[in-house]
């Protein structure tokens, strides 16, 4: 049996300690742009984001203030093979040559969308800079836009594999996270055994659904921060995580909690979905078992990036007794929900 891909690399992850405004520019002016020497650092704690005003010809017309900027994004060491983040930018590039928006990185004169940067062996790429703003929550009439926009990134996703990156399971996303937790630090002892079995109970009842639904080219994490709303209507970004994985991941994180008003606003998302591309509704299932991955796959990503002093700033509560116990009574109320199924009657 073939190894599973890890979401967390093939090693241990490096930082970005070397990484100054002198390298950042020169990043990009290797990749034939001008700089005018203004930087400034974007919100990210994975990678590196920046935005890099341009030196324009003079004379050269823009359409937008936009347009005088790139954002280049260093991709984090040791986490992405270069043939997992080509398969990340042929996605993107898959989806625009389909008119859907998305936000996809610039190709140099050879078509190339991924840079090395060899000063510091870093993996970067520019991306056009684009406005717009993320929705606090979706109406009716929007639940049913973002349903078929969805639908039509699905539609794109199923045409080809991504044989490179991970496949999002309970064995990758729980079991694997579970082992490095039981072996960390940050796990207390006195919460380990019910921590293990409630994990390990998470994925033995979810483990068949899983392998009963297929498995395609997803984003991976749409939640409403990565969807933005500009002049041309919404648009996706940042497929960093983007997974082989079940059509309804890209669903369930738009929506918060299972009460009437969420399953309400599935069930317009599931209509705009409906309306360009069939939804296997047995899939349903596997929202709270989602749900709860994400969960252990988010706490074991904060302990393997401790080392990178962004993390304990970010996550100041969390190597503490009361953080881990609050996180287990969340996973214990999800095998509940688990057994339950809010979902069945949409």
């Amino acid at each position: 049996m073939t190894k599973a891909l890890s979401p967390w690399g093939s090693g241990n992850t490096q930082h970005f300690f070397s990484l100054t405004p002198d390298h950042i520019l020169n990043a990009c002016e290797q990749t034939g742009i001008r700089c005018t020497g203004r930087c400034l650092a974007l919100n990210s704690m994975e990678n590196r984001v920046y935005e890099v005003e341009l030196d324009l010809p003079e004379g050269h017309k823009v359409k937008t203030p936009s347009e005088k900027f790139v954002v280049v994004k260093f991709y984090r060491p040791g986490r992405w093979t270069e043939q997992q983040i080509n398969e990340e930018h042929q996605f993107l590039s898959d989806l625009v040559e389909a008119d859907i928006p998305v936000v996809a990185p610039f190709k140099s004169d050879n078509g190339k969308t991924l840079h090395h940067f060899e000063e510091l062996d870093l993996f970067f790429c520019l991306f056009p800079k684009m406005g717009g703003r993320s929705p606090d929550e979706l109406g009716s009439e929007q639940s049913e836009q973002i349903g078929r926009l969805v639908a039509r990134m699905h539609g794109v996703g199923s045409t080809k594999k991504a044989p490179h990156r991970v496949h999002l399971s309970p064995e990758s996303y729980g079991i694997e996270n579970l082992k490095w937790l039981m072996d960390s630090q940050f796990l207390p002892v006195e919460l380990k055994q019910r921590f293990q079995s409630t994990v390990e109970n998470i994925c033995r009842i979810s483990s068949p659904w899983f392998a009963a639904e297929p498995s395609q080219r997803i984003h991976g994490d749409c939640h409403l921060g990565n969807l933005l709303w500009g002049d041309l209507g919404p648009f996706w970004v940042d497929f960093d995580d983007m997974v082989m994985g079940p059509p309804i991941q890209d669903l369930w994180l738009m929506i918060p909690g299972r009460d009437d008003w969420a399953q309400g606003k599935l069930r317009s998302i599931l209509k705009g979905y409906e309306m360009m591309r069939p939804f296997n509704r047995s899939s349903l299932r596997l929202i709270e078992p989602l749900r709860a991955l994400r969960q252990v796959h988010f706490a074991a990503w904060i302990g393997k990036r401790w080392d990178d002093p962004s993390f304990p700033r970010g996550f100041p509560s969390y190597n503490t007794q009361r953080w881990w116990a609050e996180l287990l009574r969340d996973l214990e109320s999800h095998v509940i929900a688990i057994q339950e199924n809010p979902w069945t009657n949409l």
